[in-house]
């Protein structure tokens, strides 16, 4: 990075730390700058941007905040791996009715993410495939071990996403993930088997780019997903006929 990128910003009428922030969030984009970029230390930014070091602090914190920048300690400043992307953007985690959010979000997903999987067939490159089979193949082996696989059950369906060269799927994928993440926790993972069986028809029928066949096993994941909902509903909905008055 050189000071060619910067313009001074000393005169602008927006709060400074505002300023430089998207400065430095606009040299992110201009640049293509990835996870694997370093942001030069406070006292080159703050030289190049003509401010304050302090100034310069402020607008990191404000990145940083934004999921756009990531501190690593003793290594210095880097771009986040997915810039902008909150963990939990749309604030799922306070909605009371956990069940019927999970019920909302398979609405969601099986209306989305079988037309993912058709493009998906449809667009992917040789090692985006290679990555939806890797990650296929850690989530097979969690399971067999005994160990939490949703982390990378969540990779699988990113992955996914991603071979559809759609600048805007990837961005749907946090209301995917977090019905991922939250009908993992509700049925205590307890369809290992057959997410090892679904996820195999998935891979391979995008690897074999039918995309028909992707759409459809992709549906039918997604149903069979609404149906074990289901049932613990109807559990849970007894349980509570059965507690004494």
């Amino acid at each position: 990075m050189d000071s060619s990128q910067f313009e001074s910003v000393k005169t602008k009428t927006a709060s400074l730390p505002d300023r430089v922030a998207d400065q430095i969030a606009q040299l992110i984009i201009d640049q293509h700058l990835t996870s694997e970029d370093k942001l030069p230390n406070e006292f080159e930014l703050a030289s190049q941007l003509n401010v304050g070091r302090g100034t310069v602090r402020e607008a990191v914190k404000l990145l940083v905040a934004r999921n756009v920048l990531v501190i690593r300690r003793g290594k210095g400043t880097y771009i986040a791996n997915n810039p902008g992307e909150m963990e939990d953007p749309l604030g799922f985690a306070f909605i009371p009715d956990q069940i019927q959010l999970a019920f909302d979000l398979m609405e969601v997903r099986l209306q989305v993410e079988p037309w993912v999987a058709r493009l998906a067939a449809q667009r992917r490159t040789p090692d985006e495939l290679e990555r939806v089979q890797a990650y296929r193949v850690l989530v097979e082996q969690e399971i067999k071990a005994g160990r939490d696989h949703l982390p990378l059950d969540m990779e699988f369906h990113l992955s996914i996403a991603k071979c559809t060269h759609n600048q805007a799927v990837p961005k749907l994928m946090p209301l995917i993930l977090h019905s991922v993440s939250l009908f993992g926790s509700l049925t205590r993972r307890s369809l290992r088997s057959y997410t090892i069986k679904e996820h195999r028809l998935i891979a391979e029928a995008i690897a074999a780019g039918d995309g028909a066949r992707s759409e459809t096993v992709m549906r039918e994941h997604i149903e069979h997903n609404q149906q074990k909902l289901e049932a613990i509903r109807r559990q849970m909905e007894v349980s509570q006929e059965e507690k004494p008055k």
